[in-house]
């Protein structure tokens, strides 16, 4: 799962948003940097990320990409993933997507004022509001332009690029794979 997601995850748990976004952007125990509320939120963004990259249908899903693609196939699913949460939003929330973009924004920048923040965090938190990323996803050309995007900030990522076309040529199969595995993640996130 990707921003979306794991923010629309966290307000399903009643957990931080702020936590659950800087998941990826904090090593170690997050008890000893963060307020407890936003630690938990850390530590639910990893549960959720372990729950999806193990759960069986994903680990088949990555068989669906090459063996030069493979080990990027999880980036791609994640962006994916997020791809069809946006685009059947209404199914999983009863508020509008831009609604909820606007009230998660005004919720994490409450809560990234009482703390110390990683500056790549920071960086990326701030490109994904202005740039409305959230909102875009909606729209699968949107995924292939953030790939192309990621794939140009290393040489170790370019990869990740070819793994849209994987995507659209299985688009039907993982799209309902969504279907069953998103309400999966919400229940054992829920029980986390």
């Amino acid at each position: 799962m990707n921003y979306l997601a794991h923010l629309h995850i966290a307000q399903h748990c009643q957990s931080s948003l702020l936590g659950n976004l800087l998941g990826d952007f904090v090593k170690g125990n997050p008890d000893t940097q963060f307020s407890q509320h936003v630690s938990q939120g850390v530590r639910l963004h990893r549960f959720v990320d372990s729950y999806t990259d193990s759960h069986g249908s994903v680990i088949e899903a990555r068989q669906l990409f090459d063996n030069g693609t493979r080990r990027f196939s999880g980036i791609a699913l994640d962006m994916f993933w997020d791809h069809c949460l946006a685009k059947r939003w209404y199914e999983f929330h009863s508020q509008p997507l831009e609604q909820f973009c606007n009230a998660a924004l005004e919720q994490v920048m409450n809560d990234e004022q009482q703390q110390q923040l990683p500056g790549r965090f920071v960086t990326v938190t701030q490109a994904m509001w202005q740039g409305q990323w959230l909102s875009s996803y909606q729209h699968i050309e949107n995924i292939e332009f953030a790939l192309q995007r990621m794939s140009n900030r290393s040489a170790r990522m370019t990869r990740l690029a070819d793994c849209f076309p994987y995507l659209e040529r299985n688009y039907h199969q993982l799209d309902e794979l969504f279907t069953s595995l998103y309400p999966q993640i919400l229940t054992a996130s829920k029980s986390f």
